[in-house]
């Protein structure tokens, strides 16, 4: 039991990791940014948010797939792709939750920022590093959704015992086996991780409010 979830954490905390080097910089530009689409952008990655997973995981499943672009690689069925599968479902979330916590800040800088001439890069790390208390539940949040995730990580990763058997996939076969008592056991520590996450998110979000309140 204890190695499918240190698996289940490896996955989702490498996903939760490498969507969000991509999408706190990416969002905070988008919050930073003046340019025609601007919204149409910001709005359309705030409808990603609700992609249905198994679609996610049937586009990963076309591409990795030994017929698909990347089939050489044999990713296919391996935590790599579960990896990838999780990341490419919480990016939305993370890119949309980070725009959406640096707006209000880039707002109130902007002129201060223009006054001294900040170059773009000192505005970027200024604004995630003031936001960093609502970008970290952006982040917390990404993880909640990756952990509990059963659709697209059964899709591309199979559900193999011992290689790519995590908390969800194997809740859901044991329970269709009969086993309860590992479905359970299995459940209850996933309660326990989202409950954790959701305390923790709160706490950031509190110290936000806060740490902003005390600026102004």
């Amino acid at each position: 039991m204890w190695d499918i979830v240190a698996l289940s954490l490896r996955i989702s905390l490498s996903a939760t990791l490498i969507a969000a080097f991509f999408a706190i910089p990416i969002g905070t530009a988008l919050a930073m940014g003046r340019f025609t689409g601007r919204k149409v952008i910001i709005m359309f990655s705030s409808s990603l948010m609700a992609l249905p997973p198994v679609v996610v995981g049937l586009a990963i499943y076309l591409l990795l797939s030994r017929s698909g672009p990347l089939g050489e690689y044999g990713l296919l069925f391996t935590p790599t792709a579960m990896i990838i599968a999780q990341s490419v479902l919480i990016f939305p979330i993370i890119l949309a939750l980070t725009t959406e916590a640096v707006s209000p800040l880039e707002k109130n800088y902007r002129r201060l920022l223009n006054s001294v001439d900040a170059s773009i890069w000192f505005r970027l790390k200024i604004l995630i590093v003031d936001a960093r208390f609502s970008i970290f539940t952006a982040v917390l949040a990404g993880f909640g959704r990756a952990i509990a995730e059963v659709g697209a990580v059964i899709i591309v990763g199979g559900n193999i015992a011992g290689s790519t058997r995590v908390m969800t996939t194997t809740i859901a076969l044991e329970t269709s086996k009969g086993n309860l008592e590992l479905a359970l056991a299995l459940g209850i520590i996933l309660v326990m991780l989202a409950v954790g996450v959701n305390s923790v998110m709160h706490i950031f979000k509190s110290l936000g409010q806060k740490y902003h309140g005390v600026l102004r």
